[in-house]
């Protein structure tokens, strides 16, 4: 017997509210992993989280068609987006030690100005010139925040930047790939290409060898691993549960609501970023910061519109 496919009805008003829910979600995964990375090395916490939510993706799994849907031509594929995705992740995670929260969140946020030019080189889409501008306009404010040359620069502020390239990156080849995989496939590779990458970071330095007095960020990266406490260790696995939750509410925002009506919504996200920051490490943003954070939610809002929504919750 063939299962009749199951068409959601359409609510823009719940689509907006699942999505904000999601962002809500991933916004306290970013403070737990910014209050940890001064204690715990990021492959212990991304190995946590992996384990985590490497159940909560098999579920997922059996709802759109059972294992034998992991493994088809697509795989490699699947599992090259993966090592995208990681960079994407470890760059962002990284950058939280030594940066703002509400600053690594904006300079995530050109994830969607990168989409724009990668699906012009690499779906030979066609992107109108007023889009073109604010694309350009967006990564105007991306160098503002930056700040090369200042004397308030910070390189860790490229590692954000870097996350928003690799993400746009995944996003493009989800697109190309997503007509012959499930979402729940790429989720299951995704995250298993995070578990093996921890894994052998955490055999290449979890024994602290590397470790020193160096950068906030070299720091999250190369510290030895450490026993955690009751309540460290189930931030960690939260880590997981947050991800599974978040991929779920996002995607349930994008199947009930047109895209074009909940991805303006995604930059909610950075106001989640400067309560925390203000509220948990006392951080503000000066005014310049303020300039570019506006400039890039303005540019990003004018691409997203007609355009592609920056974040699908896959990770």
């Amino acid at each position: 017997m063939t299962a009749t496919p199951f068409s959601p009805r359409r609510d823009t008003t719940l689509g907006i509210l699942c999505l904000c829910a999601g962002l809500g979600l991933f916004s306290v995964q970013d403070l737990i992993l910014k209050l940890l990375s001064g204690s715990y090395p990021l492959s212990q916490a991304m190995v946590f989280r992996s384990l985590t939510a490497m159940p909560l993706i098999f579920l997922l799994t059996y709802q759109e068609g059972g294992p034998a849907r992991l493994f088809t031509p697509g795989t490699r594929a699947m599992i090259l987006r993966g090592l995208v995705m990681f960079t994407a992740y470890a760059a962002y995670y990284l950058a939280l030690p030594a940066l703002p929260l509400a600053t690594t969140v904006a300079l995530y946020f050109s994830a969607p100005l990168f989409i724009t030019v990668l699906s012009v080189f690499l779906l030979r889409e066609t992107v109108a010139w007023h889009r073109w501008l604010a694309v350009l306009g967006g990564f105007g404010g991306v160098v503002l925040m930056v700040r090369p040359g200042g004397n308030l620069f910070e390189w860790a502020a490229l590692l954000s930047v870097v996350s928003g390239l690799s993400y746009g990156l995944s996003m493009v080849m989800a697109r190309q790939m997503g007509t012959r995989e499930t979402a729940a496939a790429m989720a299951f590779w995704g995250n298993f290409v995070f578990l093996a990458i921890a894994l052998l970071m955490a055999f290449a330095f979890g024994d602290g060898r590397f470790a020193g007095d160096v950068h906030p960020s070299l720091a999250f990266l190369l510290r030895g691993w450490v026993w955690p406490s009751a309540l460290d260790a189930a931030l960690m696995c939260g880590c997981g549960v947050i991800a599974a939750l978040g991929l779920t509410l996002l995607t349930q925002a994008y199947r009930i609501a047109d895209a074009n009506a909940v991805a303006p919504f995604e930059y909610t996200a950075m106001l989640w970023g400067v309560i925390w920051g203000w509220f948990f490490f006392a951080e503000w943003p000066d005014t310049i910061a303020w300039l570019g954070i506006a400039i890039i939610m303005a540019a990003g809002l004018a691409v997203v519109w007609r355009g592609p929504a920056p974040r699908d919750g896959a990770d």
